[in-house]
């Protein structure tokens, strides 16, 4: 999939981000090479301690004084590295995807409803919403912690539905993950899947959302 998932019927009535790898870029990997110098090391840790899918058990909700000190447990002679996941998040969040905060921008301008959908922890999110005044655009953003529902559980688009005032077929869900495209879509979303800024741009620009 390049561009959206399937031709669309109605207008979009407003615009629902994904945040990591769609408005910001994330990797863990963009911490632990600050802290881990031998890039072997890099990789094994990032693949077997600190790992995306250890990562997203606090994106559904678990709190990391659960995560954190389970995993010290299995890992005690990485303690630091793993308090450092705790405690220095933002770093994992190099900046901005590119081109896409100015999509955002041209949005806003128009007066486009814009909404978040994203998988992130609820300890983390405060922190990271307050460096990014981009999101004061945004009316509303559905943060998987604080619900402890995650994408792609199709529960999470049907909150949406309801906290953002609107059916799913009213607006565009634009997510760099399939499995969280295919999800939306099946409730009824009009759907982008991103791969890139100038892809996405095409795609507004055709709906008429963007000059």
């Amino acid at each position: 999939m390049s561009a959206s998932f399937a031709a669309q019927q109605s207008p979009v009535q407003a615009v629902v981000f994904d945040v990591g790898r769609v408005l910001f870029e994330w990797d863990l990997r963009h911490l632990f090479a600050k802290l881990i110098a031998d890039p072997a090391e890099l990789e094994w840790f990032c693949s077997t301690v600190v790992t995306a899918e250890w990562h997203f058990q606090h994106d559904a909700g678990v709190p990391l004084s659960v995560m954190v000190p389970a995993r010290i447990a299995e890992y005690p002679d990485h303690a630091k590295l793993i308090h450092a996941y705790a405690t220095r998040f933002n770093e994992s969040v190099p900046g901005p995807v590119a081109g896409s905060l100015e999509l955002v921008e041209a949005l806003a301008a128009r007066e486009v409803p814009l909404f978040a959908i994203t998988n992130f922890g609820a300890e983390f999110w405060p922190g990271f919403r307050a460096t990014q005044p981009v999101f004061d655009h945004f009316r509303d953003v559905v943060v998987s912690g604080d619900e402890k529902l995650a994408k792609p559980d199709p529960a999470i688009y049907r909150l949406a539905e309801a906290r953002f005032g609107l059916p799913g077929s009213a607006m565009l869900f634009i997510d760099d993950n399939a499995a969280n495209i295919e999800s939306a879509a099946r409730e009824g979303w009009q759907v982008h899947h991103f791969e890139g800024a100038a892809g996405l741009a095409a795609d507004l620009k055709g709906r008429g959302l963007i000059a």
